[in-house]
């Protein structure tokens, strides 16, 4: 939760979605444990795109590269996996959701500390980080960085307890939110999932090396074997020796966070053990059956509606067609010049396929709703390729809430779904219907009879506002501004 002034363009083509966390991957014990954390980091990379970094030890000394911009703009040729050198490797994939995109933030953060060095990457966001951090420059801490991530190292540091373990889980024991922590020492690796398992940690092996990673898709990229999910509230404790596993917070139900089936986890992510593809093409199947309207064609707005529209058209006999066509190769940067030309932005990502479209009644399927911005060029797309009827469909019910988490929402007034009832919101986006899949038909989707409102079982709060945690730097209205910072301008 960063502080600062938040400006959008609303006709910028990449606001209009749910921006993704964040990825992180750890392996002891394997010669080439640099190039199998690049890797995996591929794999994860659509957990963020803004910054990638990986720390290795190589006996003693630990060695890091750390950039802004793509996994394979930087960690794909051979001289810079060289200079990685070590049998043990933690990497991250990175979108802010606290701090600003500058260098001095991109994890891998690195500290040394009494007793050795320790490296820490960090995928959710911390509920109280700004409150501590607070208190800790007031203490007399040196901060290098305006990451969340920052304040577990500062804990780490002040613990008195005598061992590294001991020092970890003093400081997360302190931590609020939701997070995966994977953190390299002298002679451990170590992974810790917060209490109620929100963010995603697996563990897996690769021929007797233990890895830590965020999701199995990047243990499928290496080989490797998939052993078990991180628990929630554990701490797993990698050496050379074997495996331990710790539970400071004590046993609780897990409430992990349903956007991973929703959005965020790649298709074929093994989350909770479901396939997330199976579970988003149910969605689909659970969308028709509560929505169900007489058409022609179901058209995807990819990728993201792809699954849930083969759903849709499995459980309504309506033909699934690539009605809109995705350009891959449009990037995150393209400098649009004039209003005129970002209107047209949406067209560089999206194109319509007229021939499957053209007097044809078309329900378009997308995963989710967040400002709607994107989702009016596309009606209008559709429209203007000759349908019709335009029926728009999405495969998870309206976010009314912000999330704190570590999913980069807006605030909660720019939500469409908060600001406008179901009637104001089609008529915005111009669909002759718009509908979305209930709650409860979010939780069919993963096999339950529906949410136990009671002991809900994942975290949903952007659709329903049950926060799982507290909210201490929201409540304490806390803002960075008030923290001297450096302004990295080169």
């Amino acid at each position: 939760m960063a502080g600062g002034t938040e400006v959008h363009d609303p006709f910028d083509i990449n606001d209009d979605t749910l921006r993704e966390e964040c990825g992180v991957f750890g392996i002891l014990g394997h010669e080439d444990a640099s190039a199998l954390t690049a890797l995996g980091l591929h794999a994860l990379q659509h957990r963020g795109q803004e910054a990638a970094g990986i720390v290795t030890l190589d006996k003693d000394q630990f060695r890091a590269e750390r950039h802004l911009g793509l996994v394979g703009d930087h960690f794909s040729d051979a001289e810079t996996i060289g200079r990685l050198s070590g049998k043990a490797a933690i990497g991250h994939v990175r979108y802010s959701t606290t701090g600003e995109t500058i260098l001095r933030n991109v994890q891998p953060l690195f500290a040394e500390l009494d007793g050795g060095g320790i490296a820490i990457c960090h995928n959710g966001n911390f509920t109280n980080a700004l409150t501590l951090r607070r208190q800790l420059i007031r203490d007399g801490a040196i901060c290098q960085s305006t990451s969340d991530s920052e304040v577990v190292l500062q804990l780490v540091a002040r613990s008195r307890k005598g061992k590294i373990v001991e020092r970890f889980i003093e400081a997360i024991t302190q931590m609020e939110g939701a997070y995966s922590l994977v953190a390299l020492t002298h002679k451990k690796l170590i992974g810790a999932r917060d209490p109620l398992g929100i963010r995603p940690l697996v563990l897996g092996d690769l021929n007797g090396a233990p890895i830590l990673a965020s999701e199995t898709c990047a243990l499928d990229i290496i080989g490797a074997k998939f052993i078990r999910e991180v628990e929630n509230g554990e701490v797993i404790v990698c050496t050379s020796t074997g495996i331990q596993s710790f539970f400071p917070f004590g046993k609780q139900p897990a409430r992990p966070c349903i956007f991973e089936y929703i959005y965020f986890s790649r298709p074929d992510s093994i989350v909770g053990g479901r396939s997330v593809y199976d579970v988003r093409r149910e969605m689909g199947r659970q969308l028709a059956r509560e929505t169900n309207v007489e058409a022609d064609v179901i058209v995807p707005v990819p990728d993201s509606g792809v699954p849930a529209a083969i759903g849709y058209s499995q459980e309504s006999g309506v033909p699934f067609e690539l009605g809109i066509i995705r350009n891959h190769y449009v990037g995150r940067t393209f400098i649009e010049p004039t209003q005129h030309i970002r209107a047209l932005g949406v067209k560089m990502k999206h194109s319509a396929n007229r021939a499957q479209i053209e007097g044809k009644r078309v329900v378009l399927v997308d995963d989710s709703l967040v400002r709607g911005t994107t989702s009016v060029k596309i009606v209008q797309m559709i429209r203007d390729a000759g349908a019709k009827e335009v029926h728009f469909r999405l495969a998870s019910p309206p976010i009314k809430y912000s999330d704190y988490y570590g999913i980069d929402t807006p605030v909660r007034e720019k939500l469409l779904a908060a600001k406008y009832s179901l009637e104001e919101m089609r008529a915005y986006i111009g669909a002759d219907t718009l509908a979305f899949l209930s709650v409860d038909g979010v939780y069919r989707s993963m096999g339950y009879e529906g949410r136990d409102s009671a002991n809900p079982q994942f975290t949903d709060h952007c659709f329903t506002g049950d926060y799982p945690t507290p909210l201490t730097d929201l409540s304490e209205d806390q803002d960075l501004v008030s923290v001297p910072r450096l302004v990295e301008v080169g």
